[in-house]
């Protein structure tokens, strides 16, 4: 077989060549291109590439290690035997699979799973969200504020054949015991949480650690407190497993503590930044808050959500921090300060519940990467954590207050309550005015925001006129033309 034929790659930018060169011979050589003829000479690879001939040399080095060449001298390099009985393999397979027969829908699968998950009420956005110049949405990074390079360097320095041997083994149910050092000392501490190693456990994110809980926790009859409007998957997560969930009102100091929680097993509270309204709970409200759950006997769970990001006061310490009889359970994420493809979380309560939680965690994924906590844990341990929660504390206090002065400015009709930062604001739009729409028209001119009316329990007829706009992703210098965009579509004309 000839092997003179144009070979091409449509380099990208993002991966480096001998990575796309290594994986478009090894494609060649599964469907079978080269056959039992030599591959073409490195020299002539790279002229058709336009790469040095020495990428080409380590490709082939490094693909005779791995066993898909192998090195014939003064003839060149050939696809080993093995290499091609897996070509005839996959050959043989996509052959059975194009005379398969036509398949039924398997319409039996409705009735044995045991719940319908599409009738959850999500926050849904734009899969092609980075597309658009004004995307005001929620919980998405500015990738221009991580810090790739010490990322970089930490994963490099958990590479390291003296750090490896710490992580690379199955641990079982432990996890990183640097990373839960690293969570006692320069995370929890400045949330005024003391916990021993025993009472934490790592999760991959505030989503799984409540899921942990639900499933632990909860049965059918179970009565849980939300705040409403809350956060969506929580009440999801808690519906899901048979919950009798028992709305909560907000206020400007956060969830109200009424008789409503006297019936309540556990209440859920995000205190420091309330979802969606970003309120902060007041200090009275708080010590209320851990009176009643010691009176009528529930337990507090606390999602200590964007605790970081107050721009225009200090934090309020936890509640956590303020609970003399065992009474919280302290959720927090690593995934919204740092990022949120990272995924990884942790829960303090105590040891006793842990325990039962991390026997549970066993049995669905024993533990997070290993690799990936001590990877954080370098991250933390060498001050680059604090750095970059310094770095984004102060683009959304740049970001709020140009926003703040800007709706003040244009939409003053939508501004709700005060909040002391977060990442996103709480609009109401004028009577008559529903968010869906609006959003929609929105869209269309370029600028996402969220409707509402999904973190309501019983969405209302008042609940379908507020928006969520996030600020976390836009450009700075972008913020000024969308909302004047959005004020526009507020005037009579502007529909």
């Amino acid at each position: 077989m000839k092997t003179d034929h144009l070979m091409h790659i449509q380099f990208t930018p993002d991966r480096s060549l001998q990575e796309q060169i290594r994986e478009h011979v090894i494609d060649n050589i599964q469907r079978g291109v080269f056959g039992d003829s030599a591959l073409p000479s490195c020299r002539k690879m790279a002229s058709m590439l336009r790469v040095s001939r020495n990428t080409v040399v380590l490709v082939y080095e490094r693909l005779v290690d791995e066993g898909y060449l192998y090195s014939q001298e003064r003839s060149g390099y050939y696809a080993t035997e093995e290499a091609r009985k897996k070509c005839d393999i996959s050959v043989g397979v996509q052959q059975a699979a194009t005379h398969l027969p036509n398949v039924k829908p398997a319409l039996f699968w409705r009735k044995r799973v045991k719940t319908d998950l599409d009738k959850q009420r999500n926050v849904v956005k734009a899969a092609d969200w980075q597309q658009y110049p004004y995307p005001f949405l929620f919980a998405q990074p500015e990738h221009s504020l991580f810090p790739l390079a010490h990322w970089r360097e930490c994963g490099r320095l958990a590479q390291r054949s003296s750090v490896i041997k710490d992580w690379i083994s199955d641990s079982v149910d432990c996890d990183d015991p640097m990373l839960v050092k690293q969570l006692q000392v320069n995370v929890l501490s400045k949330r005024g949480i003391s916990a021993k190693p025993e009472e934490i456990l790592i999760t991959v994110g505030t989503q799984n650690s409540l899921y942990l809980l639900a499933d632990l926790l909860v049965e059918k009859g179970t009565k849980v407190g939300l705040e409403d409007p809350g956060y969506p998957d929580a009440r999801n997560i808690f519906s899901y497993h048979g919950a009798d969930i028992e709305p909560l009102r907000v206020d400007p100091q956060g969830v109200k503590v009424s008789s409503q929680m006297a019936g309540c097993d556990y209440v859920y509270t995000t205190p420091s930044h309330q979802v969606p309204t970003n309120v902060t709970m007041s200090m009275d409200r708080r010590q209320k808050l851990l009176d009643s759950a010691e009176k009528n006997d529930f337990i507090i769970i606390e999602d200590d959500f964007e605790s970081e990001v107050n721009v225009v006061s200090q934090p309020s310490p936890a509640l956590k921090s303020l609970d003399s009889n065992g009474r919280v359970i302290y959720v927090g994420s690593l995934s919204k300060s740092l990022s949120p493809g990272l995924r990884i979380g942790f829960m303090v309560a105590d040891a006793n519940l842990i325990s039962e939680v991390r026997k549970l965690r066993r049995l669905m994924y024993r533990h997070p990467p290993s690799n990936n906590q001590r990877t954080c844990a370098l991250f933390i341990s060498l001050g680059h954590y604090d750095t970059y929660v310094r770095k984004l504390k102060n683009s959304y206090k740049e970001k709020w207050t140009l926003i703040r002065q800007l709706l003040e400015q244009h939409m003053p009709q939508c501004v709700t309550d005060e909040t002391l930062g977060g990442s996103s604001f709480w609009l109401r739009l004028p009577e008559g005015m529903k968010a869906g729409e609006f959003a929609q028209r929105a869209q269309k001119v370029g600028v996402l925001i969220e409707p509402g009316d999904v973190h309501f329990m019983h969405p209302e007829r008042e609940s379908f006129s507020y928006i969520r706009m996030g600020f976390s992703a836009i450009d700075i210098n972008m913020i000024p033309a969308g909302i004047e965009k959005l004020a526009t579509l507020l005037e009579p004309d502007g529909w």
